[in-house]
């Protein structure tokens, strides 16, 4: 049955009213939540996670920058804020195939600078925010996957509705059918994360993205582990650039050491690389086997893994923050500082924003109109003129490893030292990152070691221990508009690239024809972004599916 007639049979759908829906619990839509029930308390407002809880689906680094959340949180810390672990020193490595160059702490640009910051666990720190949000009356409803945008007779966006539980394989409703529920809301708030499926569809329909640069986005691929004692040093964070990148691709190493002895590290990719035949998992796998990576790590358990496309956070490449009914937070819109690696501080900020304009707009009646009091004091916050000092960082690296690293040192580093913050020049993006997929045969195949199973692992042992789950019998949320052209161009051309570029082995080629294990989906999305040829479109499965992310 097709959804239109799913509800003709069995809807109307029963629909509740808030005064603000948001669509999405991490750090931007719980934020937002928070905020306003600050500003009001008797503000009705409701926050749908598609995690089975708060937190399930969160990944990051991550180094936390406390400035946001100390403007909601002054006392963050006898809250009981899962910050605990001060950066207590920074290493900048450039890495050769078997050796490494460390930066001189004075020659390390400002954007690698985290005096002051956290090494932390995002999901934990989400976990918090939530309980927060609940004591000041928030309604978190985990579980309950945003799947369709609800729009009134003037086409204002006027709330949300979960979807369906209990359609099988072949579209038709079982046994445990339930119809989704209707949301509505004054005003709705989008805070998905990056490439956010309702957000992709808002910035189409509003027209979001005209006169603005194309949004580029880079791959996070991470683990956590358990150590050795003798090799913990709480607080220590490692960057590295250079080996395993074989050619200009943008990419590079984080590594984290947590408190108990447990340490957090990945690698990033960015994902307008050129040769098909790049594996990102694979890159990470081998990147740990470097002996200044591996120094860290050896003798230890894996005990996490996950992966998420991030932003890559141009300024110049934010779409338009409002419509009628509604705005965009966090990753949603693309806050993220690719430059410092930090996306917390700035999802937190502009809920925040988002919701010092929501408030006083309620309280005078207002509702679906544009909150344009949102844009404006984000064009005036600390967050925009952070986000202008580095607005070129992942730009120059387009024009080759040498020229980024040059103007990196240029703009972080000699320019605040003649006292310009801000760099006095504009660089801009017009290519969407599949648009940079060369084909196979123009490009050298990449031998990657096999996994040892000590330090490097295969996907499904990956995957695995993410704790990813979906109810088998229902519709994939994996959709090709072409079912032919995984085949006819994909393979045929490019040679396959959805079974390299996803991280949880969802895509595979099984005598010339494309099998996807959507069971695998960690809904990291980037096969939404990154296919060839635009075909792949990630739609919601039933929520409380994917990830279930522990201490990540």
């Amino acid at each position: 049955m097709t959804h239109e007639e799913i509800l003709a049979q069995y809807g109307p759908r029963e629909s509740m009213e808030y005064d603000v829906v948001i669509v999405g619990g991490g750090p931007a839509g719980l934020t937002t939540a928070i905020r306003l029930k600050q500003l009001n308390a008797d503000l009705s407002v409701v926050v749908l996670e598609k995690g089975s809880e708060a937190g399930a689906h969160i990944l990051s680094g991550a180094v936390m920058d406390p400035r946001a959340l100390t403007e909601l949180f002054p006392d963050w810390k006898e809250r009981g804020a899962p910050l605990t672990q001060p950066v207590s020193g920074d290493d900048v490595l450039f890495l050769s195939e078997t050796g490494q160059t460390r930066t001189p702490d004075f020659l390390v640009p400002r954007n690698f600078h985290n005096e002051g910051c956290y090494v932390i666990s995002l999901s934990n720190v989400v976990k918090w925010l939530a309980q927060q949000a609940e004591g000041l009356g928030v309604e978190v409803f985990a579980g309950f996957a945003a799947a369709e945008v609800l729009y009134d007779d003037q086409g204002r966006v006027k709330g949300v509705a979960t979807g369906n539980l209990g359609v099988g394989k072949d579209g038709e409703p079982h046994d445990g059918f339930q119809i989704g529920m209707e949301l509505h809301g004054k005003y709705t708030v989008f805070a998905e994360g990056a490439r956010g499926h309702l957000g992709k569809q808002l910035l189409s329909k509003f027209k979001l993205t005209d006169g603005k640069d194309t949004q580029t986005f880079a791959i996070g691929i991470k683990e956590l582990w358990e150590i050795p004692a003798d090799k913990a040093q709480p607080g220590k964070v490692v960057h590295t650039a250079g080996w395993p990148m074989q050619d200009d691709t943008f990419g590079g190493g984080f590594l984290y050491h947590l408190e108990n002895n447990q340490v957090t590290l990945g690698f990033v990719i960015g994902l307008d690389y050129q040769n098909p035949h790049m594996s990102p998992f694979e890159e990470m796998q081998r990147w740990k086997t470097h002996p200044t990576i591996r120094a860290h790590i050896e003798g230890g358990k894996r005990i996490g893994y996950g992966a998420r496309a991030i932003n890559n956070g141009t300024p110049q490449a934010l779409p338009k923050l409002v419509f009628p009914g509604g705005a965009l937070v966090g990753c949603d819109a693309g806050f993220l500082n690719a430059a410092r690696i930090k996306g917390s501080h700035a999802a937190i900020k502009s809920g925040m924003l988002c919701a010092e304009a929501l408030a006083p707009a309620l309280a005078a009646g207002r509702a679906q109109d544009e909150l344009t009091a949102y844009p404006e004091a984000f064009e005036s916050s600390w967050l925009h003129k952070e986000l202008q000092q580095t607005r070129n960082f992942k730009l120059w690296f387009k024009k080759g490893k040498t020229v980024g690293q040059l103007m990196t040192g240029i703009e972080q580093w000699l320019l605040p030292k003649l006292g310009v913050q801000s760099p006095p020049w504009t660089l801009h993006n017009h290519k969407a990152d599949h648009e940079s997929l060369k084909a196979a045969s123009r490009c050298a195949p990449i031998a990657y070691p096999k996994p040892d199973g000590k330090l490097s692992f295969d996907r499904l042992s990956s995957v695995f221990i993410s704790n990813t789950n979906h109810e088998e019998n229902q519709p994939a949320h994996l959709t090709l508009k072409n079912a032919d052209v995984p085949q006819t161009i994909n393979l045929a051309t490019y040679g396959g690239p959805e079974s390299r570029y996803c991280p949880a082995g969802v895509y595979e080629f099984v005598e010339g024809q494309l099998v996807i294990n959507a069971q695998n989906c960690v809904h990291c999305k980037t096969c939404d972004i990154k296919d060839p040829t635009q075909n792949i479109v990630w739609i919601t499965p039933e929520g409380g599916g994917g990830p279930n992310y522990v201490g990540m």
